[in-house]
């Protein structure tokens, strides 16, 4: 009985110590910084800089300081930075020196985020436990070409469907990489102390250094040529929805690969909505998990698939009619930009299994635009049948937007029928 409580002992003892060592491995810092450029054309959209597009970022994908922290709606360059210190669990104020060509003054002020409190009582019990299955359906189309292909669209019928096929219905080739977050316990930019706007001249290249407490003090980097801000996406389209829609942009030096992606609802015979999606894939795909950073593995292997376009391309055509009863339809873009991975010291060609950095940093890079479908040069004329109501004529640039259903509210709306 006394050699099993020794051996016991042991096994606990080596255990602790095991997860301790465990523990004190990792980089003493990481960091990680995402560029994203926006560009939208749409009549009515706020000029940039303005309170209106400002406002209208947040609410379309921005975070609570002015970050893009996703794709968004406001137009610009937008920076996002993220430490981590392995010694400080709770986050540490960080100071980011940045280049005189990002004409944002000397340093960027890194601030830690807080766990969020629960709220007690929150806990909804007003559910409606009907076992009705919801209406609506969702329409999926994909591939560049005037005609719609053999055996589209896909068709996911939420009256009929079983709820287990519906993982499989929204599976993406996508699989973004790991880059700004904003975890508890870690430190970002922007934050409320410094929000300040990143200019449209602004630039990332030139030296960098990070510092804050916990931080190694050989945590600076130097971004050259290649891995800076990518211009705006210039996206237009012409031609009708009932036709064949041609999506055109300028092709980019820096960009790695396109993916395009376009959205709108309508209202069934019965009386349900459908949601119709399209997407620039060779492959059946809705695009959602696709519109973000995606590393150079990825991309290198979406290429393959022909699931994104080759950096080369310059034009898709959306098929005809896919979106002629539509509410309005919403296209998407988005440009891959490089992505730079930085350690101290620099990672051995053939590292051994124990080689451990002092510090990593990763720069993330992509750009993208928005238009709506049926506008002739991406926003300057709306599409017959489409004017605002009570409006004679054309629509000018101050005219309402047409009501263009979101996706997510979408299904909000089919799973709460």
């Amino acid at each position: 009985m006394v050699n099993n409580r020794r051996l016991t002992a042991a096994i606990l003892l080596s255990a602790t110590a095991f997860g301790a060592y465990a523990q004190s491995r990792g980089p003493a810092a990481q960091y990680w910084v995402d560029l994203s450029t926006s560009n939208v054309s749409m009549p009515g959209m706020p000029d940039e800089g303005s309170a209106g597009a400002g406002l209208l970022g947040g609410l379309m994908g921005g975070n609570a300081f002015g970050g893009s922290m996703g794709m968004g709606m406001s137009r610009g360059k937008w920076l996002d930075a993220e430490l981590y210190v392995r010694a400080n669990s709770n986050g540490v104020d960080g100071t980011h020196a940045i280049p005189s060509v990002m004409n944002m003054g000397p340093s960027l002020l890194l601030t830690p985020i807080r766990p969020k409190q629960s709220t007690q009582g929150s806990t909804r019990t007003s559910r409606d436990e009907s076992t009705e299955k919801p209406k609506g359906r969702i329409l999926l189309y994909w591939g560049c070409g005037e005609t719609v292909r053999p055996g589209q669209p896909k068709i996911l019928d939420f009256a009929k469907q079983e709820y287990g096929e519906y993982a499989q219905f929204f599976a993406s080739h996508g699989a973004p990489s790991k880059g700004v977050q904003g975890r508890p316990g870690h430190s970002i930019w922007p934050n409320e102390r410094d929000s300040k706007r990143v200019p449209n001249e602004a630039s990332l290249l030139g030296d960098h250094a990070v510092t804050g407490d916990g931080v190694p003090a050989s945590l600076k980097f130097t971004v050259g040529a290649g891995y800076d801000f990518l211009p705006k996406v210039q996206l237009s389209t012409k031609g009708e929805p009932k036709d064949s829609v041609l999506a055109q942009w300028q092709t980019m030096q820096n960009a790695k690969a396109y993916f395009l992606t376009a959205q709108g609802g309508a209202e069934s015979a019965n009386g349900a909505h459908d949601m119709i999606l399209w997407s620039s894939s060779e492959k059946p795909d809705n695009g959602w998990a696709l519109m973000t950073y995606q590393s150079p593995a990825q991309i290198t292997k979406l290429l393959q698939q022909k699931v994104v376009l080759p950096p080369s391309t310059a034009n898709c055509a959306i098929p005809k009619a896919i979106f002629e009863k539509a509410q309005g339809a919403m296209l998407n873009m988005i440009a891959y930009g490089p992505e730079l991975n930085l350690s101290h010291p620099q990672r051995p060609q053939k590292a051994p299994a124990d080689w451990q950095p002092e510090w990593t940093a990763r720069v993330r890079i992509k750009s993208t635009g928005m238009t709506m479908l049926g506008m002739e040069d991406g926003g300057s004329e709306r599409s017959a049948g489409r004017q605002s109501a009570g409006a004679g004529g054309d629509a000018d640039a101050t005219s309402p937007l047409p009501s263009v259903p979101n996706p997510l509210n979408l299904l909000k709306g089919i799973f709460s029928n």
